[in-house]
């Protein structure tokens, strides 16, 4: 066990490098100039933009600023933007509640809609439950969350006038009547975010328990005259569960760096809306930061779906005589 966690940290380190050394290379490489903005004001000399190139570190090679930003984030330090000259870790922090609030419960909603659902529509496979409950998530995987998004606003702000279309970020929650404003303008993209990836984990729960069914200690655990609910329970689900977990894990980086079109489509200032932002204004050292991020607690959460596997399932086994 001790062996497969020393090689898993040493790949894992490996491939955030090399991960760290294609993004920066390709946001330094990209089209578009940060200083582009001043570009129009007369005001701006040329000797001027210069020396801002230069006390941004732009006047360097590209290997030059890799290894001074992998030095800095190391001990904890992203850069400054180069648009609002503010430490970039301190917008990303800035940005995180709102994130976590939308994102998050979003997230949990869809689980706990998606996995019954998923379950049920497997079990009562080619039934009109089946139908109807796959026709649903079938709609709610195919329409793009801007579109989604798009209706409700129409639906719910326009017509019924029950939710606001846009988040107020400066809302602060210091009584009961403001905990139900912040509740109602959370509404809507929570519930977009809900339907669509609830929609995509229920079809991949749906797949898998189906898989599962087919199998023969499923026909085994029913000749021994167990119950259609400790057979599900006890045996199809905890098997389904596997790749189930792989899908969860990856997912779960996204509750911490934003949804960008539902956080465009209702104006809501999260993690995902600073990442646009920052790209349409070449703002590399946000961009680099968020990316990187995104990418570390993908590896992380992959690996402990790895660890879940060995409790899901203990034919797993981790360690030198299964050749991990």
């Amino acid at each position: 066990m001790l062996f497969y966690l020393t090689k898993r940290l040493l790949i894992s380190l490996l491939t955030l490098v090399v991960i760290s050394i294609i993004i920066f290379t390709i946001l330094a490489l990209a089209p578009g100039d940060p200083l582009g903005e001043f570009a129009s004001n007369p005001a701006i000399t040329e000797e001027v933009r210069e020396n801002i190139r230069k006390s941004l570190g732009l006047d360097q090679p590209i290997y030059v600023r890799y290894f001074k930003w992998a030095w800095a984030f190391l001990h904890g330090d992203m850069g400054y933007s180069f648009t609002s000259r503010s430490p970039v870790f301190g917008l990303i922090i800035q940005r995180l509640p709102t994130t976590l609030w939308v994102v998050g419960i979003a997230y949990l909603l869809s689980i706990f809609w998606a996995f019954p659902l998923g379950v049920i529509a497997a079990i009562r496979h080619n039934s009109w439950l089946d139908k109807g409950i796959s026709t649903i998530s079938l709609i709610g995987l195919s329409l793009p969350t801007f579109v989604t998004g798009l209706f409700f606003i129409l639906l719910f702000n326009v017509q019924l006038r029950w939710f606001p279309s846009y988040y107020d970020s400066t809302l602060k929650i210091s009584s009961i009547g403001s905990a139900f404003e912040q509740i109602s303008q959370s509404m809507m993209p929570i519930t977009v975010l809900a339907i669509y990836l609830g929609s995509m984990l229920m079809r991949f729960v749906r797949s898998a328990v189906l898989e599962e069914l087919n199998y023969d200690y499923v026909r085994t655990a029913y000749a021994k005259g167990l119950s259609e609910i400790g057979v599900v329970v006890n045996h199809i689900v905890r098997n389904a569960l596997i790749p189930v977990v792989t899908l969860i894990a990856l997912d779960i980086p996204a509750i911490f760096t934003g949804a960008l079109i539902t956080e465009q489509v209702f104006r809501v200032p999260g993690i995902g809306s600073l990442l646009v932002e920052s790209i349409y204004r070449s703002d590399t050292p946000v961009v680099m930061a968020i990316t990187f991020i995104y990418a570390i607690l993908i590896i992380i959460f992959n690996s402990l779906a790895d660890l879940v596997y060995g409790f899901l399932d203990p034919r797993v086994k981790y360690g030198v005589e299964d050749g991990n």
